[in-house]
Formats: C-alpha cells, sequence, structure tokens
C-alpha cells in the first residue's frame, strides 16, 4: 500500500559565502532595530541596548554552532563518499 506523503523533501542547500558574517550582520540589523524602537517609542533605551546585546550574543553563537556543526557533517559525508576514514 503506498502512503501519500503531502510535504515534499526539502531540497539540500549550499552553504553560504560568509555564513559567520552573514548571521552576525542579520542579528547585529535586528539587534539595532530593538534598540532603535526603544528609542522612537520612548522605551528604556539602555535596557533594550543589554537585551539587544544579550540576545544578539546567544543567536550569533547558536548560528555559529550550527555553521560549524553543518560544515563537520558535510566534511564527513564527503570523506565517506571518497572512501576515507
Amino acid at each position: 500500500m503506498k502512503r501519500l506523503r503531502w510535504d515534499a523533501p526539502d531540497p539540500p542547500r549550499k552553504m553560504p559565502k560568509h555564513p559567520y558574517r552573514d548571521s552576525a550582520l542579520i542579528y547585529g540589523a535586528l539587534a539595532l532595530v530593538v534598540v532603535l524602537l526603544a528609542f522612537l517609542t520612548g522605551g528604556g533605551v539602555l535596557r533594550a541596548v543589554v537585551y539587544a546585546a544579550l540576545v544578539f550574543v546567544a543567536a550569533t553563537a547558536w548560528s555559529w554552532r550550527s555553521w560549524r556543526n553543518r560544515e563537520r557533517e558535510e566534511k564527513r559525508i564527503s570523506k565517506a563518499e571518497r572512501g576515507e576514514r
């Protein structure tokens, strides 16, 4: 009996040229937006800077770890395809 699959498998995505830099730039821009919104709405700018910095560090570290794990996995797969250990 054939089962229906509603979702197509995701095609493999290529690594960006500069994944670490791109991640840091995106999260930095988002942190800047948070601080700018706090300033424009009259909120606590100092508190917004602190929270934005903490979230920036956490998100950047997470994405860098994910990129590193992906690089290791791709390297492991390419070695396995070539028959290396």
